[in-house]
């Protein structure tokens, strides 16, 4: 999984088995459309928070799942923190965590 960051887009590229296992694609957003944006120490704990889901769910460990409204994207796992943000569009996205190890640096230049 990989986050990027150009001047129009916000993509999260999945691995192969993260599309497959967690049942998602990659997700791109438009800068524009994004907002809410913030660093999370302990995501799993928020995924798990979230309600039931559709994915891959190792809880305590890692999800690759959405909500089941598909309002909620969460790419996560225990020990590295991530970057939340907000989807204002008129998709069903609403709301994307992702672990990265360079969630701090992202969310700085996201804002």
């Amino acid at each position: 999984m990989h986050v990027h960051v150009s001047d129009e887009y916000v993509e999260v590229r999945l691995a192969v088995w993260q599309k497959v296992l967690g049942l998602m694609r990659n997700i791109r957003v438009a800068r524009a459309e994004v907002s809410d944006v913030r660093v999370v120490d302990d995501p799993v704990r928020e995924a798990m928070r979230s309600g039931i889901k559709v994915g891959l769910r190792l809880p305590w460990l890692c999800y690759v799942a959405r909500t089941i409204r598909l309002d909620e994207a969460f790419v996560v796992r225990r020990g590295v923190p991530a970057l939340s943000f907000a989807v204002d569009n008129d998709t069903a996205l609403r709301r994307v965590l992702v672990s990265t190890r360079q969630a701090e640096a992202l969310a700085q230049q996201l804002a």
